[in-house]
């Protein structure tokens, strides 16, 4: 069972992702609620996957995606984030995540990205 860490400010947005993953195989090890919280997380737990907002309080998540990629040499770290974020979304993937998710989504989109890593 691959181990997910679920990072977004939002309590409701991190529960609905951690039923969808756990429904379809996954096991949630860890959540956070902003990028610093997200960087500890993923030092304690390794997960082999991270699901990543944007936009978020105290680090957002392309800072927490550059900081983590400094960490660990190969991480899987999905970016989601809102529609209209296009620009967010570039600088993310160039910055090391494997992948993006654009809200709202449904809970095929999520597996399906999770499943392509």
């Amino acid at each position: 069972m691959r181990k997910v860490l679920v990072v977004d400010d939002a309590a409701f947005m991190r529960r609905s992702l951690k039923i969808m993953l756990e429904r379809n195989g996954y096991e949630v090890v860890g959540e956070a609620e902003n990028g610093k919280a997200a960087i500890q997380k993923y030092r304690e737990l390794k997960p082999d996957i991270v699901t990543m907002d944007i936009t978020m309080p105290e680090m957002d998540g392309i800072q927490a995606v550059k900081t983590i990629k400094q960490i660990a040499s190969d991480p899987k770290i999905v970016m989601i984030s809102a529609l209209g974020q296009e620009n967010y979304i570039r600088e993310a993937v160039l910055s090391g995540a494997v992948g993006f998710i654009v809200k709202p989504f449904k809970e095929e989109q999520v597996i399906r990205a999770l499943n392509k890593i």
